[in-house]
Order: C-alpha cells, then sequence, then structure tokens
C-alpha cells in the first residue's frame, strides 16, 4: 500500500516522529556514514517483509541489523574476543561482522535469511546512532534504493527511488564515506563484502590475509548479487577515454577531459564519496542525451578502491531476466 512519504528533520522532534513510525511497524529511511539505509524492525516480520517489498528485493538475501551500542549488539549476536576487540578498534563505524545469531534475542528469521548468522553493525552517524537509540531496538536497514539500482547517499536520492513506498525520510544531509560498509566473517576469517573500510586495515587488526568470501547464488551476507548497483545505463569499466555515445567518469589528474571526475587527485576516499552520486548523474545524462553507456575510468585495486571496485563491477555485470532475480 502507498505512504504519504513524511521529510523529518534530524532534530529531536523528528527522531521522535521516525522512532514513533517505526515502533508502529512502518519503515523510515535515514542516514548512516556510508549510505541512506531503509530501517525496519528487526524483530517484526511484518515490517521487515515491508523492506522486502519497498525495494522489491530477493527474499533470500539477508539484512544487516543497526544497533546503537555494542551491549545492544550482543542482544543478538554472539562475540568472542576477536570480534569484541574489532569492534572497539572499528565501531561506531563503516564494519559489520557476521556472526552466530542469538537465538533469544527476537531477530526475525527474515533478516537473516533463515541462516544461523547475523549481519550487524553500530554506524558512526550521529543521526543514525541518535535515531537507534530513540527506537531503542535493531532496525534492520538495508540501502534505501530499489534492489540492485543505485545506493543513495542523500535523502533527495531515497526520495527519487521510494517515495510514495515507505513512511518516512530523515534528512541528515550528504553521507561521507559514499559505499556501504565492509562486511566481515569471522569463522573462518573473510571479507564476504570490500567496503567502507579498508581491509588492509583489517587484516592488520586480525594478524592474517583475508580472502573473499561469499556466494552470488546462495547470499551469505547482503551485496553479493552478480547484478547490483546498477543505473539503467550500461557500464564499461577501465576506460581510457569515451567512444562517441558514451558518458565519461574518470578518475586522477589524467582524466582532464571528463565531465565527471570521481576525484581529479586520485584521492580515493574523494572517489567513493562521490561513486552513487556521478553514476546516478551519469544516467540521467545518458537518458536526456540518448548515450548507450556509461565510460568509467581505472580504478586502483587497493583501500577504498577495492569497495569502488566491488561496486563498478556488479554494477556492470549482465541484468537478470527476472525481476526476482535482484533487480
Amino acid at each position: 500500500m502507498d505512504h504519504e512519504t513524511e521529510n523529518l528533520s534530524p532534530d529531536a522532534a523528528g527522531l521522535a516522529r521516525a522512532a514513533a513510525l517505526l515502533a508502529a511497524g512502518e519503515l523510515v529511511s535515514f542516514p548512516t556514514e556510508t549510505v541512506y539505509g531503509l530501517g525496519g524492525d528487526a524483530r517484526n516480520a511484518r515490517a521487515v517483509a515491508g523492506i522486502y517489498t519497498a525495494k522489491g528485493r530477493p527474499k533470500f538475501n539477508p539484512l544487516i541489523v543497526h544497533v546503537h551500542s555494542l551491549d545492544a549488539a550482543e542482544r543478538y549476536a554472539v562475540f568472542d574476543d576477536t570480534a569484541r576487540a574489532l569492534a572497539a578498534q572499528f565501531w561506531p563505524g563503516p564494519l559489520t561482522m557476521v556472526l552466530p545469531l542469538r537465538a533469544d534475542g527476537g531477530i526475525c528469521d527474515l533478516v537473516t535469511a533463515g541462516l544461523a548468522t547475523v549481519a550487524i553493525r553500530l554506524p558512526a552517524h550521529p543521526v543514525a546512532r541518535a535515531l537507534l537509540a530513540a527506537f531503542d531496538g535493531p532496525l534492520a536497514a538495508p540501502s534505501a534504493n530499489p534492489s540492485g539500482k543505485i545506493s543513495p547517499t542523500s535523502a533527495q536520492h531515497v526520495i527519487q527511488g521510494l517515495s510514495g513506498r515507505i513512511a518516512g525520510i530523515v534528512d541528515g544531509g550528504i553521507c561521507a564515506v559514499g559505499v556501504e560498509s565492509t562486511i566481515l566473517a569471522l569463522d573462518p576469517p573473510a571479507i564476504l563484502r570490500p567496503g567502507g573500510l579498508a581491509t588492509e586495515a583489517l587484516e592488520h587488526a586480525i594478524g592474517q590475509p583475508l580472502p573473499r568470501g561469499g556466494d552470488a547464488q546462495a547470499p551469505n551476507a547482503p551485496g553479493q548479487l552478480k547484478s547490483h548497483y546498477a543505473p539503467g545505463t550500461a557500464v564499461r569499466l577501465n576506460a581510457t577515454a569515451p567512444d562517441r555515445r558514451e558518458i565519461w567518469i574518470g578518475f586522477g589528474p589524467q582524466c582532464t577531459t571528463a565531465a565527471m571526475n570521481l576525484s581529479p587527485t586520485g584521492d580515493l576516499t574523494e572517489a567513493a564519496a562521490n561513486l552513487f552520486a556521478f553514476l546516478r548523474r551519469a544516467d540521467q545524462q545518458a537518458h536526456d542525451t540518448g548515450a548507450t553507456c556509461i565510460a568509467i575510468a581505472q580504478i586502483p585495486d587497493y583501500g577504498l578502491g577495492q569497495a569502488i571496485n566491488d561496486r563498478l563491477e556488479r554494477a556492470a555485470a549482465p541484468r537478470p531476466l527476472d525481476p526476482s532475480l535482484g533487480r
């Protein structure tokens, strides 16, 4: 059923209204340091089902649970010494850990896609933390966009994709990190999704190299579908120059003729923050001009570049024909 989507301010009154909507089983988008999330009570199966409906998200794809403190996280997940040490070092921040699910925590099966683990994180954005504290419960919150499409880094992006499908949007400005959180499994240690926390930082903390894990056919964490984060226009990677009917997104000082440059100085942090907004802009320009492809310059594959390349490879992947498969 369609909603009249409320635009909520990030002050005490707006957050109280957002918390009340969430407590009533409604869906509210809110900012994190990574991207805007689409929040619903992770204990309420009807609310979580509403997230899948609003996004058109495949039912087998797990969701991340957001909490406001480590104590709250331990109500829903089982932490060992390694997990606590990582939380002490990297929380609040763009790290999601996949941990054993507490059977008595009340997280509904739709959040975990029926798995015995839960993906959980403590976001750093002050508005997210204030909302989580006001709600005083776990929020399942994937990115607030139609499934498979470009993730939102502003409230306006959420409005463009989900207005009328959700109850409210808390406008907290532009997201500083701009790509989703890094997802880490611990048994055994593996990166399930590169993201806003560099793999190298986690490898240093854990004291070992981290392989890439995950399965696009049976995801054990969010963001593993092969076609994901995709604009409506086709994407070509590692472009040194655009063809005649392409929109070019550059990176670095060598891309002087690119109308859009993720970072003219080659700063990967700046590039990550700009990524989704530039993809949206290029997609709109392609629609307006009849361009057939978005060409993107090569991005170094280290640090945040790993997260950027992960998103771009999924954006460029062949699109599934069946809407139930991830679009």
